[in-house]
């Protein structure tokens, strides 16, 4: 018989509809991240740092890019005969094909995979967030605790804990009360998303909660655990953690990455990040490029200058160009004599030469606010931008646009272009 002692289960069926187009055909855990990674890179990571080595990977919003980068899970050394990695899509059922509608609802419907490895533990993640944290510190503060749910907390600035699911605990770390997003919170504990349960807590209140819609963790399966007197305890995480839900606080990461001393180092030794990279030539610079403060990806060429920003991989940048505080991703062909300031430039795009982007004074978007703002420029994967056109800040373009779609080849601040069919 299998026996494992933890298992995780990672819940990556994000859309992730605050990143805007860069999450139109791509689900969020699979968006490129500090060059060469996309963000499922880390909590993969982390299982194998933790030593975890059974991992369901729940997939849902467009999960072929996910399903493709993942595989059998090598650059994680999680292609094990048994455990490993495994990826977990909604599947047709014999009596009805459901999606995951909640959190809880999709390790609901993946019961049978868990049952089969008899775990002591399920550890919980989510697919979207940076940090680096180890989980077996975690298990042994539960284990130490004779909790029955553990639930990881990170310390927010108090006006923002209205933002999260918020934490009360006594002064052992028992959770003796939570709010989920208050107005007026009491403690500024915020829930990470990461849980520990024993195994017979979580089946039993999933069995109990099954029939919710929307089944979550959050609303269902923790006030219910709760109300049944589980032990609950608070894990106070002090590391880096980042949730990179909007165009902003993705932006703000990657640009944390180039710090002179970087808080989140992506190339320690003993806490490596994997990621399934395609082999790769060196990156090359011509004797006329410039790079300061940024991040080139192999496969990167070169020509123009580099400010402040992070290159995926398989990037040309032109002569004459000059790049700043932006982010380009692998494999964009960007032409000659261009200027970027704060773009943020999806995978497979075309920039053509003398194009001018994040120009002008800032206008507030006009079809999405929410989404579309700090002045940034957001660029869809494949999209193409003819030559000499000007574009402003907080405007989108996606698709593949030619000259008659701009007016006096320029795009005003606050503008969208998404053609139809995109």
């Amino acid at each position: 018989m299998i026996k494992k002692e933890m298992i995780a289960m990672l819940l990556a069926g994000g859309q992730g509809s605050r990143l805007g187009v860069l999450t139109s055909k791509v689900a969020k855990p699979a968006v490129a991240f500090g060059g060469k990674y996309r963000i499922i890179d880390f909590p993969l990571s982390n299982c194998i740092n933790s030593g975890v080595d059974t991992v369901g990977v729940l997939t849902q919003y467009r999960p072929l890019r996910l399903n493709t980068h993942i595989g059998i899970g090598i650059p994680w050394d999680l292609d094990r005969n048994i455990g490993g990695v495994t990826v977990l899509p909604p599947y047709e059922k014999s009596s009805n094909s459901e999606w995951y509608t909640g959190t809880a609802n999709a390790i609901y419907q993946n019961m049978e995979y868990m049952e089969g490895f008899h775990p002591e533990y399920v550890l919980i993640l989510s697919g979207d967030h940076i940090y680096k944290m180890d989980y077996e510190v975690m298990l042994d503060f539960h284990k130490a605790n004779g909790a029955e749910v553990t639930i990881a907390v990170m310390p927010v600035p108090m006006e923002e804990a209205s933002r999260f699911g918020i934490m009360i605990a006594d002064e052992n770390r028992r959770i003796t009360e939570f709010e989920e997003k208050p107005e007026h919170p009491r403690s500024n504990l915020a829930s990470m998303g990461i849980y520990i349960f024993n195994w017979k807590t979580l089946k039993n209140a999933l069995m109990a909660m099954a029939d919710q819609p929307a089944l979550d963790f959050g609303k269902h399966v923790i006030p219910y655990c709760h109300k049944q007197g589980s032990p609950l305890y608070a894990y106070e995480f002090t590391g880096y953690w980042k949730d990179v839900g909007t165009l902003n606080s993705y932006w703000e990461a990657n640009m944390e990455l180039i710090d002179i001393v970087p808080e989140f180092n992506l190339y320690e030794e003993y806490w490596k990040i994997y990621t399934g990279s395609e082999i790769q030539p060196p990156q090359y610079l011509s004797e006329n490029s410039v790079v300061e403060r940024s991040i080139i990806g192999e496969g990167t060429n070169v020509f123009g200058e580099v400010y402040n920003s992070v290159i995926g991989c398989g990037v040309t940048v032109g002569k004459g160009t000059v790049i700043r505080d932006s982010i380009v991703m692998n494999r964009t062909q960007i032409g000659d004599g261009c200027q970027l300031n704060k773009a943020i430039i999806a995978e497979d795009a075309e920039i053509g030469s003398h194009v001018r982007l994040g120009m002008g004074d800032e206008a507030e978007n006009d079809t999405a606010p929410h989404i579309y703002n700090h002045g940034i420029v957001t660029i869809g994967e494949k999209s193409v931008i003819p030559d000499g056109i000007t574009v402003g800040k907080n405007t989108v373009i996606f698709g593949v646009t030619t000259a008659a779609d701009y007016t006096d080849a320029s795009l005003a601040s606050g503008k969208t272009l998404i053609k139809a069919g995109e």
